[in-house]
């Protein structure tokens, strides 16, 4: 499908696989989301725009590549805040903005209950969101996104759904999604299966 990437790397896997085991508890799990966030933050960011500047290293003067801008990167909360982390970490002068998102649990539509972004107009987003699973979360926080005038927008999750991934490519084909997984289905209340549960209560050792 155009515009999925699909992360198949073995440290990726190896790392999903203990995060989706039932006995795995909150703290190893946020590490894990932490340490995969860092592996496929590299992807994410692997066609970042360059330019050639001119610097002084210990030797002599030559042109070398940096970013043409910090990205922004935008967490769908709450869960996205696991993500966030490692990202962060790869890219620490991102600025980073919040959409507050929850799910009706009868609707599986989503509610916006907080929302703040730093300037992005003419900047490469990146949206993370752990799990992408009806997409209707991811798709009203890329339509908020979209109305402050970003160059481009990519999708960061752990897992993704082909539910999900058919929503949101039909709501926003131009946004790439970027995952570490795409699983069998949504159950009959919208979790993705196999899963790993409840991204957030995961984190969180809520329930």
């Amino acid at each position: 499908m155009t515009g999925l990437n699909v992360v198949d790397h073995p440290l990726v896997a190896h790392k999903l696989t203990q995060m989706r085991r039932v006995e795995t508890p909150s703290s190893q799990f946020r590490l894990l989301l932490t340490e995969i966030s860092l592996l496929l933050a590299y992807e994410v960011t692997r066609d970042l725009p360059l330019r050639d500047v001119r610097i002084t290293t210990p030797l002599t003067e030559s042109d070398q590549p940096e970013l043409v801008d910090d990205p922004v990167v935008v967490s769908i909360l709450r869960a996205g805040n696991g993500l966030l982390d490692g990202v962060l970490q790869v890219i620490p002068s991102a600025r980073v903005g919040h959409v507050g998102l929850y799910r009706d649990h009868d609707t599986l539509e989503a509610i916006e209950y907080y929302c703040k972004f730093p300037p992005m107009e003419g900047r490469t987003v990146i949206v993370v969101d752990p799990m992408l699973a009806t997409g209707n979360s991811a798709a009203a926080a890329l339509d908020r996104v979209k109305a402050n005038g970003p160059a481009s927008i990519r999708f960061l999750c752990l897992l993704a759904a082909p539910e999900g991934i058919e929503a949101l490519r039909a709501a926003h084909p131009d946004v790439a999604i970027w995952t570490a997984s795409v699983d069998e289905c949504l159950n009959e209340v919208g979790y993705i299966v196999p899963g790993l549960g409840d991204a957030g209560d995961r984190i969180f050792g809520t329930t």
